[in-house]
Order: C-alpha cells, then structure tokens, then sequence
C-alpha cells in the first residue's frame, strides 16, 4: 500500500475539532479512501478580544490506487 499526504487548512466558527472534521470533510469531496488525519497546529483569529475562528493545520493521508 502506498499512502499519499496533502497539507489543509480547515476553519470553524466553533472549534479545532469541527475546523479538523471540516478539513477531512473537504478533502472527501475530491479524495478517496482517507486513511488518517494529523493535526500539525491549532491557530485562531482574534478579533476585539474573541476568538472568532480556529484553524487547524492538517496533514491527510490517503490511499494512492
């Protein structure tokens, strides 16, 4: 088996979690058979002392046919 990796970036209003589950969600629009996810980083943007969005640095691996 041979696994491909892409790097994404997936946003939330709510959490890491959900901007995590956004970015695989995203990516199996256009990529088969995902295999795992790694978080590389959780950012946020701040705005008038709030988080307003997270954001989280991802790696995806998926099967290469």
């Amino acid at each position: 088996m041979v696994v491909k990796v892409i790097e994404l970036v997936g946003s939330s209003p709510k959490s890491w979690e959900e901007a995590t589950k956004e970015a695989v969600a995203k990516a199996q629009e256009s990529v088969k058979d995902i295999v795992g996810v790694d978080v590389m980083a959780q950012t946020a943007v701040v705005k008038n002392g709030s988080i307003t969005e997270y954001r989280a640095n991802v790696k995806i691996g998926f099967v290469v046919e």
